[in-house]
């Protein structure tokens, strides 16, 4: 992996990562851009107070207890966003790029090389397992570390986009098919 900083997201023209497609790719039946982030975002925060819900549940305290602990979730859980993209990147066997638009709270990495169905969901999900799954698993096995409650649920929430791309992938890619980016949009191919 050779990791970039692409800088400021404008438009796909500001991609540096692009190949020539191959023959025969088809693309993701997936949303423009600006529906993906709608449904990602929408999904976010709706799977984000399913988990607080269950964070406060399991708890089993006040909410004027619960309320500070989970802001302090939440502000680890920003920090970790620079990690979790890093987490993508290590995925790429060859150039990747980290860019972001920080008025639009975007945050992602871009390569184009190809990648099997498994390699592409073990990439999407990666981070979410380490810095969402793990933690909220452990709060759940523990409920004094509410803490990890609250980073987990955000970081697991804060996923929502990269599991649009992984059922995209379950859903549409036939075995043996690999998956590239070029330009924002994904492309499977035999």
């Amino acid at each position: 992996m050779r990791f970039h900083y692409g800088g400021k997201y404008r438009t796909e023209d500001d991609l540096k990562a692009k190949k020539e497609q191959h023959d025969g790719a088809v693309p993701f039946r997936e949303p423009d851009p600006k529906k993906f982030a709608i449904i990602a975002n929408g999904g976010c925060l709706i799977l984000l107070a399913i988990l607080l819900v269950i964070c406060y549940c399991v708890a089993g305290i006040s909410f004027r207890e619960f309320t500070p602990t989970i802001s302090i979730g939440c502000i680890i859980s920003m920090v970790s966003l620079i990690p979790h993209e890093f987490l993508h990147a290590v995925c790429f066997k060859e150039d990747v790029y980290l860019y972001h638009d920080l008025s639009k709270l975007l945050l992602f990495v871009h390569g184009t090389e190809s990648m099997s169905k498994a390699r592409f969901v073990f990439m999407s999900l990666l981070p979410n397992i380490v810095f969402g799954a793990i933690p909220f698993i452990l709060f759940l096995f523990n409920h004094n570390w509410l803490i990890l409650g609250g980073i987990g649920a955000f970081c697991i929430s804060m996923g929502f986009g990269d599991y649009i791309n992984v059922f995209n992938a379950l859903t549409q890619m036939p075995k043996g098919a690999k998956t590239f980016l070029y330009g924002f949009h994904s492309y499977w191919y035999n």
